[in-house]
């Protein structure tokens, strides 16, 4: 039987200490070779409960638009943080990630007094905050912003895919699969690509052609 993984721990020894407004913060979009890399900084009430919300990754799509509309529906504050191809190539996808993460939790309609991160660390965030390995699965307030910043992705490349039907962004959602591989060797690449990654720089010269 499969051990469960209690997701409030980290939440409850911040409320005993009487900390409250406590935001989760995650991000989507580092591995693709396509469009943006996209954060959410989400508060949830105290105590909140959401059974089965759990890592977006680990949720079917339907599931994760029913989480989605619920998290917006309940949750003190909800804010996006995002980066574009453009910046990625420039800074590298970490920095921009931190970036995002940095926008996002500037975005939050009320101020955090703590913040809890899906692995990466803020070093110059002036909020206390803690770095969780896995967040996304021990934190039900990381996980939750796990759902938005991915459905908030994933709408993009739903539309990205009425523009480009022939890389699949619908099914692949801008990562690397054979069939995205195949279709920028085959029809070249897009201004959205991220011309620093692999396939994508070997292809500079290719490219799409409507």
């Amino acid at each position: 039987m499969k051990e469960l993984i209690d997701n409030h721990v980290y939440e409850r020894e911040l409320l005993a200490k009487g900390i409250d407004l406590i935001a989760g913060v995650d991000e989507v979009g580092r591995g693709p070779l396509v469009g943006p890399v996209v954060t959410a900084c989400v508060i949830l009430p105290p105590n909140y409960e959401l059974e089965g919300l759990t890592d977006s990754k680990k949720l079917s799509p339907k599931k994760r638009e029913f989480f989605y509309d619920i998290i917006l529906r309940d949750a003190i504050s909800v804010s996006i943080g995002m980066r574009s191809e453009k910046v990625i190539d420039e800074i590298n996808i970490y920095e921009a990630t931190k970036e995002a993460m940095y926008e996002a939790i500037a975005g939050s309609k009320v101020k955090p007094q703590h913040v809890l991160i899906d692995a990466m660390k803020l070093e110059n965030l002036d909020i206390p905050s803690t770095s969780i390995i896995k967040g996304d699965l021990k934190s039900i307030t990381i996980a939750a912003a796990s759902v938005i910043a991915k459905v908030t992705r994933d709408r993009m490349l739903v539309e990205l895919d009425k523009k480009y039907p022939v890389y699949g962004f619908k099914k692949n959602m801008g990562y690397g699969t054979k069939e995205h591989v195949e279709a920028i060797k085959k029809y070249g690449i897009i201004p959205e690509h991220r011309k620093t990654f692999k396939p994508v720089s070997d292809n500079l010269d290719h490219l799409y052609k409507n």
